[in-house]
């Protein structure tokens, strides 16, 4: 399923989600140097900033060592087994907890997220306003990595993407909103149809999704993941499911 808009009038102009997007968008044709392929081996500035400003759960779990592109693309850090030597100067582990909000490992997955926050992320800043929006958005990515490094502590794999952040504005919405309906494309074989869904589906059958693909990241761990950092989804999703309360201050009816 691929939703395009929802019915939910705002009352406003989200400028912040417009600015969040900018800087998404910004950040990765301009400082990653991103171009329409995933991981694109041959950028190598790409895949340096990608290993240097990503958050990697292993730095995080291992204070003070760090990971850095090896010849052949493969990424080794400090204190690995079998690993000598040390790592070229990078910035400080914490900072890239908020660095990798706004990275993205591709153009998919760049128009992917900016789509959800698109359609979803300006009724979720309407309902708390700006200041508290940002607060939210970035509370939200911060608890998606921390559940995603619970869930894999020892990965030199770098975790990127605003897509965490965004589960914590979809938690919010469906609480918020439980009667919205959204436009969906939803792809059946080799056909596609519109139809207009309810947000609580939409959005229930998306997380569902995550916590399986998460299940069975656990139970084959070399396996089929694709590198998708599922447990952040699931960690972002629930916070804003738990917090949306203390910051939201009210809610616009859906249209009939």
């Amino acid at each position: 399923m691929l939703p395009l808009r929802d019915n939910i009038p705002t009352s406003r102009p989200p400028y912040v989600t417009y600015a969040l997007i900018a800087a998404n968008v910004i950040v990765y044709f301009f400082w990653q140097r991103g171009g329409l392929s995933l991981g694109d081996p041959s950028n190598q500035h790409f895949m340096e900033h990608l290993v240097d400003w990503a958050a990697i759960p292993y730095e995080f779990t291992h204070p003070g060592d760090h990971c850095a592109l090896v010849a052949g693309g493969d990424i080794a850090c400090e204190g690995q087994a079998g690993v000598s030597g040390s790592a070229p100067a990078q910035p400080a582990t914490a900072v890239t907890a908020f660095t990798a909000m706004f990275m993205h490992g591709g153009l998919l997955h760049l128009g992917g997220n900016m789509l959800f926050l698109w359609i979803f992320g300006n009724n979720v800043e309407d309902a708390m306003g700006p200041l508290k929006f940002i607060a939210f958005y970035v509370l939200a990515g911060l608890a998606a990595l921390a559940l995603q490094i619970v869930f894999s502590a020892s990965s030199d794999v770098p975790t990127v993407g605003a897509s965490g952040a965004i589960a914590g504005v979809l938690g919010g919405y469906l609480l918020l909103y439980p009667a919205a309906r959204v436009v969906t494309v939803v792809f059946i074989v080799f056909f596609f149809t519109i139809l207009e869904l309810p947000a609580l589906l939409v959005l229930g059958i998306w997380f569902l999704q995550q916590a399986l693909f998460g299940y069975l990241d656990l139970a084959q761990p070399a396996g089929s993941g694709g590198g998708v950092a599922y447990f952040a989804h699931i960690g972002g999703f629930v916070f804003g499911l738990a917090t949306i309360h203390l910051f939201a201050r009210r809610k616009q009816e859906a249209k009939r």
